[in-house]
């Protein structure tokens, strides 16, 4: 596991928008940034699911979550021109964004990929990722030290049969985060960097592996040290850089 131990006050009058927080990595990554100090604010499709990390972290004592509800698949670029409204009003600005929503689609040859899955998955994993980190960039700015972090993965590097829209969306997700630090590394307080979870208990992973037993699998909640180095002031100075949770 990445080697880190952070201090309770890591995250203390801090920020931090979490796309797809409702469950899995996103749920153990919202967790752990308000067990921080962090105000978390908690994104992604399901309400439902959103109000029982809500809960969670309400039950644990820590700072007073937001859930802001939102199916990326759907939305378009206004949808996140109001959520980042919606958060100048209420915060005034953000400190940290974790891009980690997303979807598989499905393990095929590129031959017989369905057009239309295709397309969901880069609208999810790719474009979604774009409307949501542009629209924040004002917010982050306002910060004194913000971070910005995308979710690689083991084809975000090489490419991989059968892995289709999935790993395509996910290295062009490596060039977003690469283009990003670069402008912005010298423009702004904003450090701009990518996370391969790794083999992690998830039910992505589950459906991609069903042959798999989970129980040999690190948890969400084992790989977060390197999800709270990058969102705290520790890692500033490392911008650009896909690291690995495992």
């Amino acid at each position: 596991m990445f080697d880190y131990q952070a201090p309770a006050d890591l995250l203390n009058n801090r920020t931090v928008l979490v796309s797809g927080a409702g469950a899995g990595i996103g749920k153990a990554a919202a967790k752990a940034y308000a067990a921080h100090g962090a105000t978390v604010i908690l994104a992604g499709r399901t309400t439902k699911k959103l109000e029982e990390v809500y809960d969670e972290i309400e039950a644990a004592g820590h700072p007073q979550p937001a859930i802001f509800p939102i199916n990326l698949e759907g939305a378009t670029p206004h949808d996140y021109e109001a959520l980042a409204a919606t958060i100048e009003n209420e915060f005034g600005r953000l400190d940290g964004l974790l891009n980690n929503a997303g979807t598989l689609g499905v393990r095929t040859p590129i031959e017989n990929y369905d057009p239309a899955i295709w397309d969901q998955v880069i609208q999810v994993n790719l474009n979604a990722q774009f409307y949501l980190t542009q629209a924040m960039i004002p917010l982050l700015r306002v910060s004194e030290d913000a971070s910005i972090i995308f979710t690689g993965s083991g084809v975000s590097q090489v490419g991989k049969a059968y892995w289709g829209a999935y790993s395509v969306s996910k290295f062009a997700n490596e060039g977003l985060m690469q283009i990003l630090a670069d402008e912005l590394e010298s423009t702004s307080n904003i450090r701009v960097n990518s996370i391969n979870p790794g083999a992690t208990r998830t039910n992505m992973r589950a459906t991609a592996y069903p042959g798999e037993n989970p129980n040999t699998l690190a948890t969400p909640e084992e790989i977060m040290p390197v999800y709270l180095y990058l969102m705290g002031p520790d890692s500033k100075g490392t911008n650009g850089q896909a690291l690995k949770a495992q």
